[in-house]
C-alpha cells in the first residue's frame, strides 16, 4: 500500500544534501515521498526521482499547498490521516506552523518553541554531526534505531550527466581537473567561513598541479570569479545538477564550508575541505573520501591552514609527489 509522505526540506543546499540518506531510508521502507523546498532542488535531486514541490511563498499560498497535497494523499491512504503523514526538517517555528495549519501531522524537532505545533515532537541534540539529526528524525518515526551510513550516495540523472560532459568539451576542459569553491554564503558564530588565502593559493601553490582549474561560481559570484580566479576556467549559470555531474567526474574539489562541497562529497568526490571556525564535529562534508584542513584554532592570528598545507594535502590525495614552487 502506498504511504504517502510530506517532508519540507530545508533551504540551505548544504543542509538539504545531508539529509539525503534519511529520504533515501524513507523511500526504503515504502514511503512515497512528497517533498516541498526551494525551486533548485528538484534539480539538485532529480537522480532519486522524488518528486518536489516549489514552496510557496507567503502564509496563506504554503497553507493552501499543503491542504492540497494532504488532499491527495488521502485519495491514495485513507490512514493517511491517523498516522505521522509529515516531516519537518526545518526547525524554525514558521514550517512546524504551516504544517498544523494545513492539517498535518507533522515529526520535527522541539524547537524554538513550536514543540505544540506538530504531532510529536523530539529533543534537538547539538552533539553531533548534521546529517545524523535528521537520520534521527528517522529513527523516531520508523520506530527503530540504526546508524547512518559512511556516504551520502547523491545521484545524478543521465542528461545531467550529458550536460557536464558537453560544457567540458565546449570549454576544453580534460580529464583530471579540479573544481575548487573560494566561496561561502553566511558565517560560523559570526566569523567568516571564506579561507583568506585562497585566491593567492590559487594563483601560486595550485598552478604547480598543472591541470585544468574550474570554478563555478553562483548568483552575484561572476566578479569575484572573473577578478580574483582568473586562471581558473569559469563556468557560471550552471544549475546544481549538472554542477553535481561536473563534481562527479573531477580529480578533486578544494572547498570552503558551503553547499557545493557538501554536493562534491555527496556524489563521491574527493573532497580537501578547507575549514576555519566551522565546527566539523557538525558540519564537515560527509563521506569517505573528505580531508579535513584546518589552522590552529588556539592562535587567534592563525585560525586558517596555510597555502602549502592545503597543496600538501592537495597532492597527496592527487597522487602528486611534487612540492609547491615558493
Amino acid at each position: 500500500m502506498t504511504r504517502p509522505l510530506i517532508i519540507r526540506l530545508r533551504n540551505w543546499v548544504g543542509d538539504m544534501v545531508l539529509s539525503v540518506p534519511l529520504l533515501a531510508r524513507l523511500e526504503n521502507e515504502g514511503y512515497a515521498l512528497q517533498l516541498v523546498g526551494k525551486r533548485w532542488a528538484a534539480d539538485l535531486l532529480a537522480g532519486h526521482g522524488w518528486p518536489v514541490a516549489p514552496l510557496a511563498s507567503g502564509l496563506r499560498a504554503r497553507i493552501g499547498q499543503m491542504r492540497a497535497m494532504a488532499q491527495a494523499a488521502r485519495a491514495q491512504d485513507a490512514g493517511f490521516g491517523r498516522r505521522l503523514n509529515a516531516l519537518s526538517l526545518p526547525f524554525s517555528f514558521s514550517s512546524a506552523l504551516d504544517m498544523r495549519l494545513a492539517g498535518l501531522r507533522a515529526l520535527g524537532y522541539a524547537y524554538e518553541g513550536r514543540g505544540a505545533l506538530l504531532a510529536r515532537s523530539i529533543p534537538r541534540d547539538m552533539s553531533g554531526h548534521e546529517l545524523e539529526l535528521y537520520w534521527r528524525l528517522g529513527d523516531a518515526l520508523l520506530g527503530r534505531a540504526t546508524e547512518p551510513p559512511q556516504a551520502i550516495g547523491l545521484k545524478t540523472t543521465p542528461g545531467q550527466l550529458a550536460a557536464a560532459r558537453e560544457l567540458r568539451a565546449r570549454h576544453g576542459i580534460g580529464n583530471g581537473y579540479i573544481v575548487i569553491c573560494p566561496f561561502a554564503g553566511g558565517t560560523f558564530e559570526k566569523l567568516d567561513k571564506r579561507w583568506p588565502a585562497f585566491e593567492a593559493f590559487a594563483a601560486g601553490p595550485l598552478r604547480d598541479l598543472g591541470r585544468p582549474v574550474v570554478i563555478v561560481p553562483g548568483p552575484g559570484e561572476d566578479g569575484i570569479a572573473a577578478g580574483q580566479f582568473a586562471q581558473a576556467c569559469s563556468l557560471p549559470n550552471v544549475g546544481l545538477g549538472t554542477y553535481a555531474a561536473l563534481l562527479q567526474e573531477a580529480a578533486l574539489m578544494i572547498s570552503n564550508d558551503t553547499g557545493p562541497g557538501h554536493i562534491a562529497a555527496a556524489v563521491g568526490t574527493p573532497t580537501l575541505s578547507v575549514l576555519g571556525p566551522t565546527n566539523p564535529a557538525q558540519w564537515r562534508a560527509w563521506g569517505p573520501n573528505v580531508e579535513i584542513v584546518r589552522g590552529d584554532l588556539h592562535a587567534a592570528d592563525a585560525l586558517w591552514p596555510t597555502p602549502q598545507q592545503v597543496f600538501d594535502v592537495a597532492a597527496r590525495m592527487l597522487g602528486e609527489t611534487r612540492s609547491a614552487v615558493p
